[in-house]
């Protein structure tokens, strides 16, 4: 028997509307719509308006997780395989081109600390040096698929996955970006789907409002335990200084933290040359980093020890969200 795919242009329209008129879909709703979105026979004008409509109009928390649920439900392999107690998600889809990636050196020093790390993201951003990138080169192995990923995970307790790998349809989505000349709700939902179950995740984004939507996304798919930040460059990379929000999300609690600066040297403004920053990665890795960088190495640490864990930091201070 044939399925049929329902139709979904009545939530399209319902998203549509315009400034004055757009509707937010229910999280049972944006999964239905997306489900049908993901596949690769998907009507791309269907898509497109959608993408765009959902960018014009904001998604709620309540649309991300339905959009993850239904990346979810097209991963092969998802709840079956599982990362092991105290796993740390730890996503990468922004890349760098100011800074070498000190969380990834934070990330190396946890997993030696016996903290599982499982990164993932997309091998290759314009302008920009990815985690892959520069995870290769030191000797983290790359999954090619999540069945794949678990027994390197048990092996080396960091694994790198690509966003081509988890959900190609996903990933082909989430490249419309020069066709559309925007960035869609793809790149958020790949930051949020945690393919391997992680009882914590550090999550790092650009714009100051996804602190919330995506803490309360968390909620709503029942992630144990995230830290949700302003992340350097929009990778999950805390500042030494001048750090702005940081959400707290424990099963259904959501606080804001904060934590002393140290007094260094802000975040550079000027980009490096994209090989020198390759290179540098792996001097990181023998010590070599300013005082800055290892300020931040110190706080990622902590980071993911209370993402692993739930410790978190003495002088980490804590204040309950305020709703609005």
């Amino acid at each position: 028997m044939v399925q049929v795919d329902m139709d979904i242009s009545p939530l399209i329209k319902r998203v549509a509307r315009g400034k004055h008129g757009s509707d937010h879909l229910s999280q049972a709703e944006a999964k239905d719509v997306f489900q049908v979105l993901l596949k690769p026979n998907a009507d791309m004008l269907q898509l497109g308006a959608f993408l765009i409509a959902q960018r014009m109009k904001g998604e709620t928390s309540a649309e991300l997780a339905g959009f993850v649920e239904a990346t979810r439900s097209d991963m092969k392999g998802f709840a079956q395989i599982a990362a092991p107690k105290g796993a740390v998600d730890l996503p990468c889809y922004a890349g760098k081109r100011r800074s070498a990636h000190a969380y990834l050196a934070a990330a190396m020093v946890a997993r030696r600390n016996g903290i599982p790390v499982v990164v993932h993201g997309v091998d290759q951003i314009d302008d920009r040096v990815t985690a892959w990138q520069v995870l290769q080169g030191v000797g983290v192995q790359r999954a090619s698929s999540l069945r794949d990923a678990a027994a390197i995970l048990a092996d080396y307790n960091i694994v790198y996955i690509d966003l081509a790998e988890l959900s190609p349809n996903l990933f082909r989505i989430y490249n419309l970006r020069s066709r559309l000349g925007v960035r869609s709700f793809a790149n958020t939902v790949a930051r949020l789907m945690n393919p391997m179950l992680c009882e914590g995740q550090l999550n790092g984004f650009f714009h100051t409002p996804y602190a919330d939507y995506m803490a309360d996304a968390n909620v709503m798919l029942g992630q144990e335990r995230s830290l949700i930040f302003m992340g350097a460059e929009g990778e999950p990379e805390l500042y030494a200084d001048r750090q702005k929000v940081i959400a707290k999300q424990q099963e259904n609690e959501i606080s804001r933290l904060s934590f002393p600066e140290a007094g260094l040297a802000v975040y550079p403004r000027d980009a490096m040359h994209l090989e020198q920053l390759k290179e540098k990665f792996p001097d990181m890795l023998k010590g070599e980093v300013s005082e800055r960088e290892l300020a931040v190495i110190s706080r990622m640490n902590e980071a993911f020890l209370w993402a692993s864990k739930a410790e978190l930091p003495v002088d980490w201070l804590e204040e309950k969200r305020v709703e609005k």
